[in-house]
C-alpha cells in the first residue's frame, strides 16, 4: 500500500526552535545554528497506526508581526503545528496571532494543529506555564506537548500527535478530549 502524504507547516516566532524541532526530528540531531531567513522543506517518512506516512515538513522562516501568515501557507497543508518557547511571552502572543490569522486565512472553524511549547530543557527560564499551554490548546481543540529539541525529548510525539489530529480531522480516528503530554 502506497504511503499517505502529509503536508505539515511549522509555524511560529523567530528562535523558537522551528529548524531545531525538524532536524532533530528527521535527522536525529540537535543544530545550534541554523539559517533563520530561509524556508525549506524535509522529508521524513513514519509509521503510525501501522499506516505509512510521507511527512513534508515546512519550516517556515521565523514570524513577526508583519508578515505573520503568508498566504501560501493557506493551501496544500493537511496541518499546522504552532510552536512558542516556554521562556518567551511574545512568542505564546505571537503564536495565537498566527493561529487567529490561519482560521481567517484557510476560512474554517477548525485545522487540524498542535500547540507546542518548546526548550522544556530551560525550565529556570520558563515564562510560559504549562497550564497556559494547555489552556491554549483546548480553546484551539489542538493536541498540546511541550519538548526540548536539544535533549530530543516529545520531538517525535509532537509529529505523531500532528499525524493523529490530521487523521481525525479526516475522520479516520475517533475523537478524543484528552491532550498528549509526555
Amino acid at each position: 500500500m502506497p504511503s499517505k502524504q502529509r503536508k505539515i507547516a511549522m509555524m511560529g516566532y523567530r528562535s523558537v526552535g522551528k529548524s531545531s524541532l525538524i532536524i532533530q526530528f528527521v535527522e536525529g540531531q540537535f543544530v545550534d545554528s541554523y539559517d533563520p531567513t530561509i524556508e525549506n522543506t524535509f522529508t521524513k517518512f513514519v509509521r503510525l497506526n501501522s499506516t505509512e506516512y510521507e511527512v513534508k515538513l515546512v519550516d517556515a522562516a521565523g514570524r513577526d508581526e508583519c508578515s505573520i501568515f503568508p498566504l501560501q501557507y493557506s493551501m496544500d497543508f493537511h496541518g499546522y503545528v504552532l510552536v512558542y518557547s516556554i521562556t518567551s511571552s511574545k512568542s505564546f502572543q505571537v503564536v495565537q496571532v498566527i493561529y487567529d490569522k490561519l482560521l481567517d486565512v484557510v476560512g474554517k472553524i477548525h485545522v487540524p494543529n498542535v500547540l507546542v511549547g518548546n526548550k522544556t530543557d530551560l525550565h529556570f527560564e520558563r515564562k510560559i506555564s504549562t497550564e497556559d499551554g494547555k489552556r491554549l490548546a483546548e480553546e484551539w481543540k489542538a493536541a498540546f506537548v511541550e519538548t526540548a529539541a536539544k535533549r530530543n525529548e516529545s520531538v517525535t510525539d509532537m509529529f505523531h500527535a500532528m499525524l493523529s489530529e490530521i487523521e481525525r480531522s479526516d475522520g479516520h480516528m475517533p475523537e478524543k478530549n484528552a491532550c498528549l503530554i509526555s
